[in-house]
């Protein structure tokens, strides 16, 4: 259950005057989505060889155009992109109010299936990119919130798929100033059009002028815009685009990213590791026909810090709303997204997903935590999806027992059953494409070869790999190409106790000095401890005690704490790799020795920063990271897998490049060296 607000939710946005904002052509009758359904199809038809087609939209509107998009793609061996960039956020309450006001859907009600998958994806009325992945991949919708020059500029462009068409949409014509032209130019195809509906021939002009064909639905020779298609800019134009991409490569040279280093689609990859990462990189990359290898030391699955029984799942927010905050709120809503998709339609033999989106509530456990907690809920003006404050009375009712504090509640978290949720995870990469699971395969030494890269065990040698992912977790530092990575283990004992009395009462996940959770099969999970390099892995009684003295720290006086029966001395305990910066690690993986010859030469100049910030810097070819998921592994592994899949695939990100940056293995030597510090 997801608990709601004690007052009825305040609307953000006056609907009727929403609806007013767009022309009639907007919120069309069934005869204007047929005629848009017309060019849709001829798009498709022209591009119907393609296996991923990729297409920009400017401007949600009330979110029929996009349902027609999606409803006209039929073609099995196609993939369909869309991106769609709208400057006022909106959240799935605001969409199906605005369809509950018009009559556009009763008009058309084939879509009223999509439109309902749609809305149980619950986009959220965030700043940034959602992607939101439907019918296996087959539908992907990326959703970009806010100011759209901003959205736009701080994409890369995709040299393998970039844009091949866009739609704008009648009430953003007007909007589109000179520089968001030519941002959309960047990112597009060099032959791409666009499609308005009413278009004035100013804004016809406009989008010539930057070298895009043009053209409007309501024209009637639509029918016969074949060589529209094919349109070729001028090469004055063609050149403003070049440059315009030129500059974001050399401003970005110095974290390069899989497409840069291969211009082909990979013919085989090889994961090791068991854990949440590796098992939805395989799923990533099963939506886009690629096949894996998995290599796994253990006899199952999820063994490692995958393998506690219950994980909070809730995004990191942060009282600037920085990257770390906007990265975990758009990587939280993918994972719960992932979370729903493959627990709602399960295929035969699939791992059921043990969860209970029931909402997080933070509270503080002491003055400074207070202060901290205060300073979150006070500097922005969250989404109300995302999290909202309570009293204490409140908090009371959510918890369904008595804390007596205020905090933050996360309406939309709750928590997962990690292990499973990698398990199925994987049986969902096995029914869509070739993948083949390595277990009980302990992986002692990885080396590369002018063919690829090879990796052995005791009794084998595997490969060639064209492409190699350390997604090992605890392990991810013992090659030698990975063991300068800027990471450090922590060890973490988690308590399982009896559900019984007043404790089992407890209906929402509770995160202050710790954590705890509701019951799930007979007992709650209560913790972790947090042990940076542990010297062993044993069960530890004091941390059992830590763990309880947490849940007094945070609640104290409280009569639910006397039934947390400690005596058992059930636990389980694992080993979280984490980053200094709490952001993940994910894309190529840094040539460290390298990186320091290069420093020899390079250091503590301006010149040396130059060469820093236009140079790409040293990777080991083919090889890439996906790691460092701390104790929000559940929030940012799924995202994080699907970014750095889609960068092997050479495909556009669901990231800007300011993030990719923060998430780059390289970071934390970068860092110094892009401002001429000493390393």
């Amino acid at each position: 259950m997801t608990a709601q607000p004690n007052k009825p939710c305040q609307i953000k946005r006056d609907y009727q005057q929403l609806i007013n904002l767009y022309p009639a052509t907007t919120h069309s009758d069934a005869h204007d989505l047929n005629k848009l359904s017309i060019y849709q199809q001829q798009i498709l038809e022209a591009h119907s060889q393609q296996k991923l087609l990729v297409l920009g939209q400017i401007g949600l509107g009330n979110g029929l155009e996009l349902l027609s998009w999606w409803r006209t793609q039929a073609n099995a061996n196609q993939r369909l992109l869309l991106k769609v960039f709208e400057p006022n956020p909106i959240n799935a309450y605001e969409l199906k109010s605005l369809w509950e006001q018009s009559a556009c859907l009763v008009k058309a009600p084939e879509l009223e299936p999509l439109a309902q998958s749609l809305l149980h994806a619950k986009p959220t009325a965030i700043i940034g990119c959602q992607r939101l992945i439907f019918d296996d991949g087959h539908i992907t919708i990326d959703l970009h919130f806010g100011e759209i020059q901003t959205q736009l500029s701080s994409l890369p462009h995709s040299p393998l798929h970039p844009i091949q068409h866009w739609l704008v949409l009648p009430h953003l014509q007007n909007e589109l100033n000179h520089q968001i032209h030519w941002q959309m130019a960047k990112l597009s195809d060099d032959s791409a059009t666009i499609t308005g509906i009413g278009l004035s021939e100013t804004t016809v002009n406009r989008f010539q002028a930057c070298g895009f064909g043009v053209r409007d639905i309501n024209f009637p020779d639509i029918n016969s815009s074949a060589t529209q298609m094919g349109h070729q800019p001028d090469t004055v134009l063609l050149h403003e685009r070049q440059i315009l991409r030129q500059q974001d490569a050399k401003a970005y040279a110095f974290n390069p990213i899989a497409a840069t280093l291969s211009s082909a689609m990979p013919t085989s990859i090889a994961i090791i590791g068991g854990g949440l990462a590796s098992a939805h990189l395989a799923l990533s990359l099963a939506e886009r026909g690629q096949g894996t290898q998995l290599f796994c030391k253990d006899a199952e699955l999820g063994q490692g810090a995958s393998g506690n029984r219950q994980g909070a799942i809730y995004p990191l927010l942060t009282p600037e709303n920085d990257e770390l905050s906007r990265f975990f709120q758009q990587a939280f809503l993918f994972s719960r997204r992932r979370v729903q998709s493959l627990t709602s339609a399960p295929a035969q033999n699939q791992t059921p997903i043990s969860h209970d989106f029931c909402g997080v509530l933070q509270t503080a456990h002491d003055e400074r935590s207070q202060l901290r907690l205060d300073k979150i809920i006070q500097s922005q003006d969250w989404p109300e999806e995302i999290a909202y404050q309570v009293d204490a009375q409140q908090a009371n009712r959510l918890a369904n027992i008595n804390i007596d504090k205020s905090g933050f509640f996360y309406p939309l978290g709750g928590w997962v059953c990690p292990f499973e949720y990698a398990e199925a995870a994987l049986q969902k990469a096995q029914q869509l494409t070739e993948v083949k699971l390595h277990l009980e395969t302990e992986i002692l030494e990885i080396e590369h070869q002018s063919e690829g890269w090879y990796l052995i065990s005791a009794e084998h040698r595997f490969g060639p790999f064209a492409q190699l992912v350390l997604a090992n977790g605890a392990e991810l530092t013992q090659f030698d190409a990975s063991n300068k990575l800027q990471i450090s283990p922590f060890r973490g004992q988690v308590s399982h106790v009896p559900a019984q009395f007043q404790l089992s009462k407890l209906a929402t996940v509770l995160c202050a000095n710790g954590y705890l959770t509701p019951s799930h099969q007979g007992l709650h999970c209560l913790g972790a401890s947090y042990v940076k390099e542990p010297a062993h892995l044993g069960f530890c009684p004091q941390e059992q005690q830590e763990n309880l003295a947490k849940m007094h720290e945070s609640y104290p006086n409280q009569g639910w704490l006397e039934d947390i029966d400690m005596s058992g001395n059930n636990a389980r305990v694992g080993v979280r790799m984490v980053t200094r910066d709490h952001f993940p690690m994910m894309g190529c993986a840094p040539d460290v020795t390298q990186i320091l010859k290069d420093y020899e030469q390079h250091q503590l100049t301006k010149e040396s920063r130059h060469y820093w910030q236009t140079t790409p810097a040293p990777v080991h070819e083919g090889l890439y990271i996906l790691g460092g998921l701390g104790s929000r592994g559940l929030s940012s592994g799924p995202l994080a897998a699907e970014c750095l899949a889609a960068q092997l695939c050479g495909e556009p990100i669901p990231l800007d490049k300011a993030t990719l940056c923060k998430l780059n293995p390289n970071r934390m030597w970068l860092r110094k060296l892009l401002k001429g510090k000493s390393l």
